[in-house]
C-alpha cells in the first residue's frame, strides 16, 4: 500500500488526535483505494485488510517489532 504524502500531512496536522483515530482515517483511505480496483477477488482481499482493526495491528507490529 503506498500513502499519500497529503494523507501523511493531515495525519501529521492532526497531532491532538489519538493512534486509533489516525489508524481509522487510514483506514477509511485505504478503503477507498480498495473500491477503485477493477479486480473483485483483489478488491476484496484488500478490503479484508483495511478491515484490521487497531488492537489486531498494534498486536502484529509488536511482534514484529521483536
Amino acid at each position: 500500500m503506498r500513502i499519500s504524502p497529503l494523507l501523511t500531512l493531515v495525519a501529521l496536522l492532526l497531532g491532538a488526535c489519538s493512534t486509533e483515530q489516525l489508524y481509522a482515517t487510514g483506514r477509511n483511505a485505504q478503503r477507498a483505494e480498495c473500491m477503485k480496483q477493477a479486480d473483485g477477488g483483489a478488491r476484496d482481499r484488500c478490503l479484508k485488510d483495511a478491515g484490521m482493526s487497531h488492537d489486531t495491528y498494534q498486536k502484529e507490529a509488536d511482534g514484529a517489532r521483536r
